[in-house]
């Protein structure tokens, strides 16, 4: 009898909840689970043995799913899938009359909760000197006390009312946290600039509470890194707020900066629709992977140098391997510095780290076309594989397809890179991928 669905999608909480009642059919049908995950989870998080036996266990992970089942809310992590979310997008006309509605000297500041606004009187008194400032901070009967008098609160606002503020607003300014929502989103959207802080050192579970016992080592360099690094100025700004003189000079530049509602294509709904339909074709975890294959037994890379010596490219003569998806000749390969992640490596190149990639890449002949010389080639268990020691002149390459990585990094490695392009506006799709 035919199964009555395709795919399912859930949270860790319904994962959890359908191993205890699907007792041994969960591990059959656990390829069509997709995982809606806020914050990621990596692949060394996610290998229950390996987890376990190098420190990586949390309270989530260790489903030795693979890592593209996890669903993301923003591109942050190239070992899941971005799934995303929708935002609402406007029309021309509507666009046109928020423009001519705008305060110029109106600010709102993201921050429901009284706690986030504490600390802040020194940005929030150099903001007033510029702009009128407007709060949502929740109370009950008293004014919080850690909202200053010269700030005119409206309390938690429904949806549509919040939406009408951000409308007037000309500035959206962060305070730090809330990490990734979608408020900044949505404020761009509705014509406003959004201010916020770098954060230095980044954040990760290494220094901040809030990231401790999540399935990943990721380091947040600011509120709301993607608004920093896919969408920038002059929508988004990002300033240090310990330096008070960087703060109220972006404040003053602000003031002259005039920017049109701005929606990434990839939070609109047909954004959206595109690249889940895209997943849905293409994404198979149903197809079990074997081993990665040891040095010896791996096929000849299907690579050539780059004409500047300085990364692998799909041989026009080689053959596309069948059902590869993203396609194989979008694939660049690079060798990553020293403590160097390849999502990190491949940005630096304009492009997105592909794990699907990486079996292509795990042979002593990937290194050799490098130009990079192996003494010697063992193959393990790590998910900072394949990569390249130095003293040594080791290579190493992976033994284990779930602990394929784009994160991880260790200044003992130079790691192999797999990237791919992307379409503008559509960060998960590369350009032949439709």
């Amino acid at each position: 009898m035919p199964l009555p669905f395709d795919l399912i999608y859930t949270d860790y909480h319904g994962l959890q909840q359908m191993k205890q009642h699907m007792g041994l059919s969960f591990k059959k049908y656990r390829c069509r689970i997709r995982v809606i995950d806020t914050f990621g989870t990596e692949p060394a998080y996610n290998h229950e043995e390996y987890a376990t036996l190098h420190g990586y266990r949390t309270n989530w992970g260790y489903w030795n799913l693979n890592p593209k089942q996890f669903m993301t809310m923003f591109p942050h992590t190239p070992d899941n899938s971005f799934m995303g979310f929708v935002s609402e997008e406007l029309n021309e006309t509507e666009k046109q009359l928020i423009k001519g509605g705008k305060a110029g000297n109106m600010a709102v500041v993201y921050g429901k909760e009284a706690s986030i606004w504490k600390g802040k009187e020194k940005f929030l008194s150099i903001l007033n000197k510029y702009m009128e400032i407007h709060g949502t901070v929740y109370y009950e009967s008293q004014r919080p006390p850690e909202v200053p008098a010269f700030v005119k609160n409206h309390g938690l606002l429904p949806q549509p009312e919040f939406q009408q503020l951000l409308r007037k607003a000309k500035l959206f300014i962060g305070f730090g946290f809330p990490y990734e929502g979608p408020a900044p989103l949505e404020a761009i959207a509705n014509g406003c600039i959004f201010l916020q802080s770098r954060f230095s050192p980044p954040h990760s579970s290494l220094n901040h509470e809030f990231f401790r016992g999540k399935p990943t080592s990721r380091e947040v360099f600011s509120q709301h890194p993607y608004a920093e690094n896919f969408i920038g100025k002059p929508h988004v700004w990002t300033v240090d707020y310990n330096n008070s003189e960087e703060f109220e000079a972006a404040i003053q530049a602000i003031m002259r900066t005039q920017v049109d509602p701005y929606l990434p294509y990839e939070y609109t709904c047909e954004g959206m629709l595109e690249r889940i339909h895209a997943y849905i074709q293409h994404q198979d975890f149903c197809t079990a992977a074997g081993p990665a294959p040891p040095a010896a037994q791996a096929p000849q890379s299907p690579f050539v140098l780059a004409p500047n010596a300085t990364h692998l490219e799909w041989a026009h003569n080689a053959s596309l391997a069948p059902g590869a998806w993203p396609p194989a000749h979008s694939l660049r390969a690079w060798l990553a510095a020293p403590g160097r992640a390849c999502t990190d490596a491949c940005l630096d190149h304009g492009l997105i780290c592909e794990p699907s990639f990486f079996p292509f890449l795990n042979s002593r002949d990937a290194f050799l076309k490098l130009q990079v010389p192996c003494d010697s080639t063992e193959s393990e268990m790590n998910h900072l594989y394949p990569a390249f020691a130095q003293p040594g002149q080791e290579c190493f390459l992976q033994r284990e397809p779930l602990l394929f990585s784009c994160a991880g990094s260790s200044t003992k490695y130079r790691r192999l890179c797999p990237c791919r392009d992307f379409r503008k506006g559509q960060v998960a799709l590369c350009q032949s991928c439709l």
